[in-house]
């Protein structure tokens, strides 16, 4: 049986000298790092341009892709910008600054277009017509937005809102400039990321992305295509998505995601959803898909409720959407993020489908147990992703810092290691799960560097911090390279 590894890093952490990862030099010289260190995997977060709160799970599009990974040396190198425009881009911040980004990112971008002659260019030509499916409405979508001031698409003046046939040909022909921009944005965007993931893919390096199973309420998807949404005539929600109160919430967690109308997409044969994966994997090798269990069964809540506590489970679409999918694209590999709690009807539809499921190492030493968690490396199924942690979980030594004594001494009991200082037992906590029977295994680049918490990704239901650890350019260090790769041939991973 053959064993992969690999690491789990965003794309905006990646250093860079413009205030967020891109698909710079920077994102070569990491593929780069990762084929001298042994691994075969870059785990990335969802690639969509992000709105309110920056959350890459609250996207603006299902399709489109971030504006701020398009590299601005390249554009350089094309001729579309001097160094002077892109030298006033250069942030030293050792985190994300969005606020800064959003008030000039956009400004630089569209000096590129004013100098781009895309009528001349075959390539894009054939970038618009293979992708006609979603990037006119989200061109339209994001010029139109521009227009309103940034307010969500239900604000927005009733012609365009509701998407009648004047209202769309009065606005494509009022902003067609703005329109323009935006194709030219998107067409950059997966130019560079394709030139990425094929060098990435010739290396020996398979791309696993990630994408949230909602959508977000004020995004392209639901403006453009409402029927297969649970809203009113005007896109406002009528219940939206969240989890039931349980053990870590006393009012549950209300996301503000509207639900799909799963029957709708049923009688169009999962067209959306068809298409949606379909575009994932001419992007990535391997797919990881959020919060699963949806599919299986979803908890919605009426729109206007402060807590989630009334909400309902309902029946998800469950083995038939994927049924579809494989009979018009065939196999492809998909990590079903099944973590929390997770049914019976759940694991079987995980295992029915032939996806892999998780495995969160942090997840393993709750007292309560007993000894006996899937989430111990011992009960690990060979069909599963191992992970330490991920981008909602602390570091692990972060983790380790904030368990209660008596956890702190289960782990130590498990690893058989009483001596080992608490802040270096990220290595002997790694190589847990790197000698489990999973067959991926895939580690945060925080954790590989013991970190603790302020390396951290994101800290569910909170706002204001998130999405904004970088990592320094001499941390992708030759010495940590040469320890990874001897740990990865040790357990007979590649």
């Amino acid at each position: 049986m053959n064993r992969f590894s690999g690491i789990l890093l965003p794309v905006f952490s990646l250093p860079s000298k413009y205030g967020i990862g891109a698909f710079s030099k920077e994102a070569y010289a990491f593929v780069d790092w990762l084929e001298d260190a042994g691994q075969s995997l870059w785990q990335v977060l969802p690639h969509g341009p992000t709105g309110y709160g920056d959350s890459p799970y609250q996207s603006f599009s299902a399709f489109a892709g971030n504006p701020y990974f398009i590299d601005l040396d390249t554009l350089a190198e094309e001729g579309l910008l001097t160094r002077a425009e892109c030298e006033c881009e250069i942030a030293e911040d050792s985190g994300v600054n969005y606020e800064r980004l959003y008030k000039n990112r956009f400004c630089t971008l569209k000096k590129a277009h004013e100098r781009w002659n895309g009528k001349q260019d075959k390539d894009f030509l054939r970038f618009k017509e293979e992708n006609d499916f979603w990037l006119d409405d989200y061109a339209l979508f994001m010029a139109c937005k521009g227009l309103f001031g940034g307010k969500e698409f239900t604000k927005w003046e009733k012609d365009i809102r509701n998407r009648t046939q004047d209202g769309l040909g009065h606005y494509r022909e009022q902003l067609s400039c703005e329109v323009a921009f935006w194709e030219f944005v998107q067409y950059k965007f997966f130019s560079q990321w394709e030139r990425l993931k094929s060098y990435a893919n010739e290396k020996g390096i398979k791309l696993v992305g990630d994408i949230p199973i909602y959508t977000a309420p004020d995004s392209c998807d639901v403006w453009a295509n409402r029927s297969l949404f649970n809203v009113d005539e005007d896109g406002v929600p009528v219940t939206v998505a969240g989890c039931p109160p349980d053990g870590f919430s006393q009012e549950g967690q209300l996301w503000g995601n509207p639900v799909y109308r799963w029957q709708e997409h049923k009688n169009t044969g999962y067209n959306w959803w068809v298409r949606r994966l379909s575009f994932c994997f001419c992007m990535y090798d391997l797919l990881r898909i959020d919060h699963f269990r949806g599919f299986d069964e979803y908890y919605e809540i009426p729109y206007g409720e402060k807590t989630a506590k009334r909400g309902k489970w309902r029946a998800g679409p469950g083995k038939g959407l994927f049924d579809v999918f494989e009979k018009a694209c065939g196999k492809h590999e998909i990590i079903a993020e099944d973590l929390g709690f997770i049914t019976d009807s759940v694991r079987k539809l995980v295992s029915d489908c032939g996806f892999h499921s998780t495995k969160v190492l942090q997840f393993a030493f709750d007292s309560r147990d007993g000894g006996g968690s899937v989430y111990l490396p011992h009960n690990f199924p060979q069909k599963c992703v191992a992970y330490t942690g991920t981008h909602d979980n602390s570091t692990i030594i972060g983790w380790l810092s904030l368990l209660p004594d008596n956890e702190k001494e289960l782990v130590r009991e498990y690893l058989c290691d009483k001596c080992t200082p608490q802040e270096q037992l990220n290595l002997p906590l790694i190589s847990l799960i790197m000698r489990s029977n999973a067959e991926f295994c895939i580690i945060p680049f925080q954790d590989w560097l013991g970190l603790d918490d302020g390396a951290r990704i994101n800290t569910p239901s909170t706002s204001g911090e998130n999405w904004v650890w970088r990592a320094k350019k001499n941390q992708f260090s030759e010495s940590l390279s040469k320890m990874i790769n001897n740990i990865t041939e040790r357990y007979g991973r590649k």
